[in-house]
């Protein structure tokens, strides 16, 4: 029986190199000459540090744009709020989301389950698996979810649909 994982994950060596290359690009630009800014990563958060909030933007911008060169949705980070370190220094946390937290994923069973179409879904761990009797039913399910979820703009989420069995 065909079946799919719905999962969130990211390419966490895309994330990192997409770091690497922002502190490269940042200790290089002169506009950051003399700064302290900078981006400190541990496991899934990153810690955005610079002398000013103009300049907090600025390494930020820089991030986003090597994510989105990499291939990583920027819908996935979670920003914190800023925060004053010493002086004039400030920071910010983000946090990248990774897995599908259970009211996503219940809310994906309920919009397959309303659909109609003939699959089961189920929440297994962080991910919900999709059997059907025919791959139509699978790729009709896909299209359905990047229509309704992963194009929302606003409240999107990144979704990715893999371990396609036949």
């Amino acid at each position: 029986m065909p079946s799919f994982d719905i999962v969130s994950e990211i390419d966490k060596v895309e994330l990192h190199n997409a770091i690497d290359q922002s502190n490269k690009e940042v200790s290089t630009r002169y506009d950051f000459k003399g700064t302290d800014a900078r981006i400190e990563t541990k496991d899934k958060t990153l810690t955005l540090y610079a002398d000013s909030e103009f300049q907090l933007d600025q390494v930020n911008d820089i991030l986003v744009g090597k994510l989105s060169k990499r291939g990583i949705d920027v819908r996935c980070m979670d920003y914190g709020k800023l925060e004053k370190v010493s002086g004039n220094k400030v920071k910010k946390v983000v946090t990248v989301k990774e897995g599908l937290d259970s009211e996503l994923a219940k809310k994906i069973v309920k919009m397959i389950k309303d659909a109609k179409i003939k699959v089961q879904a189920a929440i297994q761990g962080e991910a919900v698996r999709v059997t059907g009797p025919k791959r139509d039913n699978l790729q009709e399910v896909i299209a359905m979810l990047r229509k309704d979820i992963v194009s929302d703009m606003e409240n999107g989420f990144p979704l990715q649909f893999n371990n396609f069995r036949d």
